[in-house]
């Protein structure tokens, strides 16, 4: 991609995360480099607090990111990160005979493209021109379980299995990430989260509250309508403004 021919952007984002109403420990972490054009959400898993140590390492591998003009070179030191966490998370679950884990969602953005990475089911949305769009799809066994037809999309929050995740940092030795890529434009409002929001909040309440005034706003009321019902789970939430 040439710099020069394509639109220049800047961002601005805000990220939070509460432990919830019900846990005692948040396994959640975030990141938010809008000096890099760099986010990502990582919801840990595991006993005995694991699953905080694996969201950390995930966090703290793509906090150590420098900055890189080109996208291609960004994408690609993220890649690795990951993959190196994905390792050391593996091998240290051998270790301790224990699961250690954690989902990951990033959102990179320049040269007037995003490129968005993840395994697991935290997810990316955006809102563009009023209208919401989710751009991942979870690699959960309810993910599954609608794809073939056996529930309702709309009964999967519900859905006894909810938080069995299919793919996710550290479960295996190889880890593959899904990977896309789409153009910026002006306006766009995107939204990483763990699925702490999800199990409390609508589609039509995530694109309502993506209209407020400040992507500060936008978390806020998003986090708020999850407390308020109940937060069973930790959670994640960074929204991040196009402009």
């Amino acid at each position: 991609m040439n710099s020069h021919s394509e639109p220049q952007f800047s961002w601005r984002s805000y990220a939070v995360s509460h432990v919830g109403k019900v846990r005692k420990l948040n396994e959640d972490a975030c990141l938010d480099r809008p000096e890099v054009g760099l986010w990502a959400i990582a919801d840990g898993m595991g006993g005995h607090s694991a699953g905080d140590l694996a969201s950390q390492l995930v966090i703290n591998v793509l906090s150590k990111i420098k900055p890189h003009a080109e996208l291609s070179s960004l994408v690609d030191f993220v890649e690795h990160g990951i993959i190196s966490a994905n390792t050391r998370l593996f091998d240290l679950a051998a270790a301790s005979n224990q699961t250690i884990g954690s989902t990951v969602v990033t959102l990179l953005c320049a040269q007037g493209h995003c490129v968005y990475m993840w395994a697991g089911d935290s997810r990316l949305y955006r809102l563009r021109g009023g209208r919401l769009q989710q751009l991942t799809t979870d690699h959960s066994q309810v993910e599954l379980y609608v794809q073939q037809g056996l529930i309702r999309r709309e009964d999967a929050s519900a859905h006894p299995a909810g938080n069995l995740v299919t793919r996710a940092v550290g479960a295996s030795g190889e880890l593959h990430l899904d990977l896309d890529i789409g153009r910026l434009a002006a306006g766009d409002r995107f939204l990483l989260c763990s699925d702490g929001l999800i199990r409390h909040v609508t589609f039509e309440e995530i694109e309502s509250s993506l209209g407020e005034p400040s992507a500060e706003l936008a978390a806020e009321r998003l986090l708020g309508m999850t407390l308020s019902r109940g937060a069973v789970d930790n959670v994640s939430i960074c929204v991040v403004e196009v402009v």
